[in-house]
Parts: structure tokens; C-alpha cells; sequence
């Protein structure tokens, strides 16, 4: 069985890792502030949250590349439904979740094909 081509499988788990990588950036702020150490942890680990679901994301579609476009999407969609009335945000977050799922069902249909030879 023929793999399918490198360019098509590392773009969407790279581009998954690296978008993860960008909203831990994010939690970062939850230290700023005069709450007390205890408080800021837990606002840090809140904030995480949606690093760690994406994360998941990744994981799930590591040999599933179906799941990771699904998943993708259906976070940007959350995102955008979430976060309507902020536009700019959601060309921030949503965008790149769009491109990644994207990527993902390339990945898949690339792998789909290969398997149908």
C-alpha cells in the first residue's frame, strides 16, 4: 500500500500543534491582575481549557484525519456562535480552525484515495 504524500499528511497535525501552541499564549494573561496565587492557577487552567480540546483534537485525528476536519470545524463553529458580536476575534480564532480543518480533510481524502489503489 502506498502512503500518502508527506505535504498532504504533517500540514494538518503541524498546523494543529503550532494553533494549540498560539491559544496556550492566550492563558498567560489569567497571571496578570492582583487575585491571589491560588485564583490566578485556577483562571490559567480555565483559560487552557480551550487548548487542551483542541489538543484532544489532534490526538483523535492523528490516524483519523476525518475526525480531525470534523472536529476542526465544529470548533470554529462553536467559536463563531460563541463569539458573534467580536468579528475580529472570530477572524482570529475561527479562521485558522477553518484552514486546519481544511487540511485535515485533504489529509483524509489523500489517504482515502491511497487505500482505494
Amino acid at each position: 500500500m502506498h502512503s500518502p504524500s508527506i505535504w498532504l499528511i504533517w500540514p494538518p497535525r503541524v498546523a494543529g500543534i503550532a494553533f494549540v501552541c498560539f491559544l496556550s499564549l492566550f492563558a498567560l494573561d489569567a497571571f496578570q491582575g492582583d487575585a491571589g496565587m491560588g485564583e490566578k492557577t485556577l483562571d490559567y487552567l480555565k483559560h487552557l481549557t480551550p487548548a487542551a480540546v483542541c489538543a484532544l483534537v489532534v490526538v483523535l485525528a492523528w490516524r483519523r484525519e476525518w475526525l480531525g476536519a470534523v472536529g476542526f470545524l465544529a470548533l470554529a463553529a462553536f467559536y463563531t456562535w460563541m463569539a458573534w458580536d467580536h468579528l475580529d476575534w472570530v477572524a482570529v480564532i475561527a479562521g485558522p480552525l477553518v484552514v486546519i480543518a481544511v487540511f485535515y480533510g485533504l489529509a483524509w481524502r489523500a489517504r482515502k484515495r491511497v487505500a482505494t489503489i
